[in-house]
């Protein structure tokens, strides 16, 4: 298991329990982001996410039994990219 050291300073391990797929030091892989590790990374307010959610205009969102949402990578990196080309 390597460490370094992430974009926020945070520690990332480069490979952990699911081979391939980083994650940050004693959490789950990455490819399923929590709203607050998303509104951290995008530097915005959760008051922010939700207003966007709401005009449609936030990336595709799953919504666990708890109430919880998670964003998958995947789905956060087509969405920056349609707003770099100005689709969204």
């Amino acid at each position: 298991m390597t460490t370094v050291s992430g974009s926020s300073g945070s520690p990332v391990v480069t490979t952990g329990p699911w081979p391939n797929q980083p994650t940050r030091a004693g959490s789950a892989p990455l490819d399923k982001l929590t709203l607050a590790q998303l509104c951290e990374e995008l530097q915005i307010a959760r008051s922010t996410f939700y207003d966007w959610r709401a005009k449609g205009r936030a990336p595709k969102c799953i919504k666990l039994p708890n109430g919880d949402l998670r964003v998958r990578r995947a789905d956060l990196d087509r969405w920056l990219a349609a707003l770099e080309e100005g689709d969204y």
